[in-house]
């Protein structure tokens, strides 16, 4: 699996956008959903990226699909 660096959470919550998922709630996390799946995104600056990858993965994408959104 190639790795996947921390990136900023604002970067995060744009590339999930794109891929169709709104934003839901915010806090001290970033609730994102595509009516099928929920997402939670920390608001750290970097999102640690095994976070990150678990993000990813739970989102249905590839570490691939999700650099491309970027």
């Amino acid at each position: 699996m190639p790795k996947l660096p921390g990136i900023n959470h604002l970067q995060a919550v744009k590339a999930l956008e794109k891929a169709g998922f709104g934003i839901v709630r915010q806090g001290k996390h970033i609730v994102m959903s595509d009516r099928v799946r929920i997402l939670t995104i920390p608001r750290h600056n970097p999102v640690n990226a095994i976070t990150m990858g678990g993000i990813v993965r739970d989102a249905g994408l590839t570490i691939e699909e999700f650099r491309e959104l970027l």
